[in-house]
């Protein structure tokens, strides 16, 4: 498992792992040959819900240890998206033990190869596509707001069952499954029809909290008319 990962806008993806990792280690042995590798990235709801497995995706590629100039532009990214804990202040040294633990290493996987199967189906991304993609604006707080509308709001995400017209979500438990820019997914269960997942799209895609507030209220409202 690697401490950290982040992506290029090349689509490259950067891990920071332990240097007695096995990945290191085979990195570092492989030297300029070509060493084959996959990631499997898991994506799990934060909430407790029944099949809480949201998608999985694989990354296939080649993979290589960031050496030379690279390793200060690469470290700097990472440390970026990653401004916290034992990660401060890696562009400084990424050889040096910290806390006991073993060196970091920065290793490189330049992806070949992508499928994903997740909430929206199973299909291939093109290597292309990952480098021009930007992180949905709500992925920082996906989690949080996830857990916060199950514990406190399960009431009225029940009444979000009214807008799916002739399905019957009378007596089901409602629970917040997913959250993004464009919309909020539901699972509804505990009916005679057995489980569903409902999309509920926001009338125009949010870029931040104060534009997420505006379109759960947008919901809530028309589900209660």
């Amino acid at each position: 498992m690697p401490a950290a990962r982040t992506v290029t806008p090349d689509g490259d993806v950067i891990l920071l792992v332990s240097g007695e990792s096995a990945a290191a280690r085979a990195a570092a042995h492989a030297q300029d040959d070509d060493l084959t590798a996959v990631i499997e990235i898991t994506d799990v709801a934060p909430v407790s819900v029944t099949h809480r497995i949201r998608g999985r995706a694989w990354l296939a590629g080649w993979l290589t240890a960031v050496r030379g100039d690279e390793r200060a532009a690469c470290a700097a990214l990472l440390a970026e998206r990653h401004p916290v804990g034992e990660l401060l202040g890696l562009s400084e040294s990424l050889d040096a033990p910290y806390s006991g633990r073993s060196a970091w290493t920065l290793l490189r996987l330049e992806v070949g190869e992508i499928s994903v199967d997740d909430l929206w189906g199973a299909e291939h991304v093109e290597p292309e596509d990952l480098a021009e993609a930007e992180p949905d604006p709500m992925v920082a707080h996906e989690s949080e707001l996830l857990q916060h509308l199950h514990s406190a709001h399960g009431d009225r995400l029940g009444g979000l069952g009214g807008l799916l017209g002739a399905r019957e979500a009378d007596g089901m438990t409602a629970v917040p499954l997913a959250l993004d820019r464009l919309g909020l997914r539901v699972r509804f269960t505990g009916g005679a029809a057995g489980s569903f997942d409902a999309r509920f799209d926001f009338p125009e895609p949010v870029a931040d909290i104060c534009g997420l507030r505006r379109a759960m209220h947008t919901l809530f409202s028309a589900a209660s008319h």
